[in-house]
C-alpha cells in the first residue's frame, strides 16, 4: 500500500493534465467524447484520492519526490520538487475530485458540451490538484498559472460579449495576483536560499531571529504573497473580477470555479502562512495579524452588504463568496488552533454549499428561464425538490445548525474568543444577519410569493421535472397564455435531467451532514495542527 500511495500524488496531478489532450484528439474523429473522458477520469481520480486519504490516515503524510531527487550526500534536503499529501492537503484534494465528478452530472445535459471545454476542465482539475499537493512555493506559482489559464478559457466559453469581458478582467487581475505572489517567492529565496516549504519552515525562524536585511526581505515577501492571494481569493476591494466571472460564466462552469478555484487559493494561503512562515513569525511581526484580520473582516461585511442589494441570483451568490472567504482569511489571522480548524471546516463547507447553489441556479435557469430573484417567485409550488434543495443550502450558508456553515463559524468564533479578538465574533454575528437578509429574500420569493406573468417564467400546465405538478392549460395548444409562450422560449422543464436533480439533492444532504463532523475534523487535523502550533 505504501509504494502505491507514494506514487498517487504524482499520478493525481499528471493524469488529468495528460488526459486533457484526449478529448481534442478523439474529437478529430468522434463528436462529443469529452464528457465520457472527463467522467472516467474524475471518477478514477476520486477513487485514487480516497485511497490516498486512507493511506494518510494510517501512516501520516505521504511525500513523493519527483525524479527521485531526494536528499542524498551530494544533494541537500529540498533540492527536489516534492508533492505532499498530509491531513490538510488531502481534504482539499478530496473536495476537488468529488466536486469535479459531481458537477459532470449537470454538464452532461446542461453543457457546455464541446470537446475543447472538457480539455479545459481536465486541465483545471490537474492544476487544482497540483496546487493542493505541491510542497514547493515556486511550483505553487506554476499551478496557479495552470488553474488561471484554464479558468479564463472556461469563463469565456459562454455566448455573448459579457463572458469575454469577464474573462479578460479576471485574466488581468489574476495575472497581477500571480505576479505579486512570484515576487514574494523571489524575496523568500533571496532571504533563505530555499523554495521547499518544509525547508523554508525551518529556515525562516532562524532568519527572523538573526534580524537584519533578510528579516526585511521576509516581511516584504509575506506582504507580496498575501496581496497576491487576496486577489486570487477575491478579498475586498480586490474582488471585482469575481461577481462578473461567476455571473457570466456558463452555468456548467460556475459551480466548479465557485466551489474550487478560490477555495484552493484560500487553502494555498493558509498553507503558506502556517507551513512556510509559521505562527511564530505571524505573531512576532508587528501589525501582521491585525492587518490580516482586518482585511478578512472588511471583506465579510462588504461582501455580505453587496449581496443583499443584488437582483441577479448568481451575482448575489458571488458577493456571498467574497464574504465567506473573508471569514476564512480572518480566521487565519487569529493564529489559534481552534480558529484554524474552523477555517478548514468553513473552507470545505463553503465549497460544498456553493457548488450546490450554483448547480441549483443553473438548473432553474436551464429548465425554467429564471435568473433574477423576482423570477424565482412560486418556484416551490411548481418545483418542490429544486426549491427544497436551495432552501437547505441557504440555511447552511446562513449557519443555522446543524449545517456545515454553522460548525465552521462556531469554531472561528470560539477561536476569536480564545485570541481575545472580540471584533471578529461581532463581525460573524453581523454577517450572519446579512446572510439571513438576502437568503430570506430568495426564500420568500420561492415559498410565499405567487408566480405572476410579470416576474416568473415558470410554465403552468406542465408536469415539473422534479415532481411538482403545475395546474393550468396545456402549453402546447394554440391558446397558450403569454406566460406559457415566454416559458417555452426561455426554458423547458424537460431540459432538466434526473441526474441534475439527483446531484443537487445529494449536495444539500452533504451540506447538512458535514455539520455533524466537527469532532471528526478536529481529530483528522490533529497531527497537522499539533505540529504547526507546537511551541
Amino acid at each position: 500500500m505504501s509504494s502505491l500511495a507514494e506514487m498517487l500524488p504524482a499520478l493525481l496531478v499528471a493524469v488529468p493534465i495528460l488526459l486533457a489532450a484526449v478529448p481534442i484528439v478523439l474529437g478529430l474523429r468522434f463528436e462529443r467524447t469529452g464528457w465520457s473522458v472527463a467522467a472516467l477520469t474524475t471518477t478514477a481520480l476520486t477513487a485514487a484520492t480516497v485511497y490516498l486519504a486512507a493511506a494518510v490516515y494510517e501512516t501520516g503524510r505521504v511525500v513523493h519526490v519527483l525524479g527521485g531527487w531526494g536528499e542524498t550526500e551530494d544533494r541537500p534536503q529540498g533540492v527536489g520538487i516534492e508533492l505532499v499529501a498530509d491531513e490538510f492537503s488531502v481534504l482539499i484534494a478530496l473536495l476537488v475530485t468529488v466536486t469535479a465528478a459531481g458537477v459532470l452530472a449537470y454538464t452532461r445535459v446542461g453543457g457546455p458540451r464541446g470537446n475543447t471545454f472538457y480539455t479545459g476542465y481536465l486541465l483545471l482539475i490537474g492544476g487544482l490538484l497540483g496546487l493542493s499537493l505541491t510542497g514547493d512555493v515556486f511550483n505553487m506559482f506554476v499551478f496557479l498559472e495552470i488553474v488561471g489559464l484554464a479558468t479564463y478559457a472556461m469563463i469565456a466559453a459562454a455566448d455573448g460579449p459579457e463572458s469575454a469581458v469577464a474573462a479578460l478582467k479576471y485574466l488581468i487581475l489574476g495575472t497581477m495576483g500571480a505576479s505579486l505572489y512570484l515576487i514574494g517567492v523571489g524575496f523568500l529565496f533571496m532571504a533563505t536560499g530555499a523554495l521547499n516549504m518544509e525547508v523554508l519552515g525551518e529556515a525562516i525562524p532562524l532568519v527572523a531571529e538573526e534580524g537584519g536585511s533578510d528579516l526585511t526581505l521576509l516581511r516584504a515577501a509575506f506582504a507580496f504573497i498575501f496581496i497576491g492571494f487576496a486577489l486570487k481569493v477575491a478579498q475586498w476591494p480586490l474582488h471585482t473580477w469575481q461577481p462578473d466571472a461567476y455571473q457570466h460564466a456558463p452555468d456548467g462552469v460556475t459551480p466548479v470555479i465557485a466551489a474550487l478555484v478560490s477555495t484552493v487559493s484560500a487553502y494555498a494561503l493558509g498553507r503558506i502562512m502556517y507551513n512556510v512562515f509559521g505562527p511564530e513569525f505571524l505573531t512576532a511581526t508587528p501589525y501582521l495579524t491585525e492587518v490580516v484580520v482586518t482585511v478578512g473582516c472588511v471583506s465579510v461585511l462588504a461582501g455580505s452588504t453587496l449581496a443583499v442589494i443584488q437582483r441577479d441570483v448568481k451575482r448575489m451568490f458571488a458577493y456571498s463568496s467574497v464574504a465567506q472567504f473573508g471569514l476564512i482569511v480572518a480566521a487565519y489571522g487569529l493564529v489559534t488552533q481552534t480558529a484554524f480548524v474552523g477555517a478548514v471546516i468553513h473552507l470545505i463547507g463553503h465549497g460544498v454549499i456553493k457548488a450546490g447553489l450554483f448547480v441549483a441556479a443553473g438548473v432553474v435557469a436551464l429548465g425554467y428561464g429564471a435568473r433574477t430573484v423576482n423570477e424565482y417567485a412560486g418556484l416551490a409550488e411548481h418545483r418542490p425538490f429544486t426549491a427544497g434543495s436551495i432552501a437547505i443550502l441557504l440555511i447552511a450558508l446562513i449557519g443555522i445548525p446543524p449545517s456545515a456553515g454553522f460548525i465552521g463559524k462556531w469554531y472561528v468564533a470560539v477561536g476569536a474568543v480564545e485570541a481575545e479578538v472580540w471584533p471578529v465574533a461581532v463581525v460573524i454575528f453581523l454577517s450572519t444577519m446579512l446572510t439571513l437578509a438576502y437568503s430570506a429574500r430568495l426564500l420568500e420569493k420561492m415559498y410565499f410569493t405567487p408566480a405572476t406573468p410579470v416576474e416568473s417564467p415558470h410554465p403552468p400546465g406542465r408536469v415539473a421535472a422534479d415532481g411538482g405538478a403545475d395546474t393550468g392549460g396545456d402549453t402546447g395548444h394554440e391558446g397558450a397564455t403569454a406566460l406559457d409562450r415566454d416559458s417555452i422560449r426561455r426554458g423547458s422543464p424537460d431540459a432538466v435531467s434526473i441526474g441534475m436533480l439527483g446531484i443537487l439533492v445529494v449536495i444539500a444532504v452533504v451540506a447538512v451532514l458535514l455539520g455533524f463532523a466537527g469532532g471528526a475534523f478536529f481529530e483528522w487535523l490533529e497531527p497537522f495542527t499539533s505540529e504547526v502550533f507546537t511551541e
